[in-house]
């Protein structure tokens, strides 16, 4: 155990992005404009899920919830990274950086879990059409979404706890643009044998129990779909899992990159953490309205009401 230059921590220095201070002004504006896309998007899928009762369907009713989990995982970290870029001061309080270490693993985990719900849900709708509705009835979808929120809030309030406990060195310094768990528990003074423990056995199981769901679901799905293959069978499944097969390889392509094939924490773990937290929320509602007719449709409609409504 290292108890040497220890001190009582009243706040940590976040380095923030490697970016030229000439450049400042451009990468704010830049990050400005993602998180207002981010925000606006999600948001107005929400509002087209709750305003168009064609969308009351447990797809969509999970959609929304993973649309606000996008929504609160950039907010988490997005604006603080602005207000430091464009005034310079980096610096974070203690008690400000576990909170948003809390609400990052809260919302970190949330998306994760309802990915995995969405692939049972696509799962369950092409491999038991007919009993589709008996399935995902309105009282399991409340309860899977449920579950989620309070596993995610669990797993954090306990990471959060082991954290606290932990002292940490005059070494302040977070080579990162917010408070990320690994690279706190690096500037802490104690024994984090504990902590390291959970993480690999706790946070292990929460992170590849729903890659499993989410693999298994599409590997039923191909099975199912390849015993009898059609062109119209493959285009409706495609039209159907399409954009969440392509969020799922967003998600997890980039967290895999961060969390699993990094060593220490250089300029290509913060971008890819970037991808993970700003464009991949960024880009979900895009994906979901481009490659969805419903969504189109709604969109659609809304704008008509609105442009009536103007008149």
């Amino acid at each position: 155990m290292r108890r040497d230059n220890q001190s009582s921590v009243s706040e940590f220095l976040l380095l923030g992005l490697p970016i030229w201070p000439g450049h400042r002004g451009v990468v704010f504006a830049l990050f400005l404009g993602m998180y207002l896309t981010t925000v606006l998007g999600n948001l107005l899928i929400i509002l087209l899920i709750r305003l168009d009762s064609h969308l009351h369907t447990p797809m969509y009713f999970f959609l929304s919830h993973l649309a606000f989990s996008d929504i609160s995982l950039s907010s988490v970290t997005v604006p603080k990274m602005l207000m430091d870029t464009h005034r310079g001061q980096q610096s974070i309080p203690y008690i400000a950086c576990i909170s948003q270490l809390y609400f990052f693993i809260v919302f970190g985990g949330l998306d994760n879990f309802l990915l995995a719900v969405m692939a049972y849900d696509r799962y369950v709708a092409i491999c038991h059409p007919l009993h589709y509705t008996t399935i995902m009835r309105e009282g399991l979808c409340a309860l899977l979404v449920a579950a989620s929120w309070i596993i995610s809030c669990g797993s954090a309030l306990l990471h959060t706890l082991l954290l606290v406990r932990l002292s940490f060195c005059a070494d302040n310094v977070i080579t990162h643009f917010f408070c990320d768990l690994t690279v706190l528990l690096k500037l802490s003074c104690s024994d984090i044998s504990l902590n390291e423990l959970v993480i690999f056995t706790e946070g292990g199981m929460l992170a590849f129990l729903p890659l499993a769901i989410v693999l298994g679901s599409y590997f039923r799905i191909g099975t199912i779909i390849l015993k009898a293959p059609s062109t119209k069978r493959l285009l409706k499944a495609f039209s159907t899992c399409g954009s969440h097969l392509l969020v799922v390889s967003l998600y997890y392509g980039t967290s895999t990159g961060v969390y699993f094939f990094s060593s220490s924490w250089d300029s290509k773990d913060i971008i890819a953490s970037v991808m993970y937290m700003v464009v991949t929320p960024m880009l979900n509602p895009f994906i979901y309205s481009l490659r969805n007719r419903d969504i189109k449709q709604a969109l659609e409609m809304f704008v008509n009401r609105f442009n009536l409504f103007k008149w």
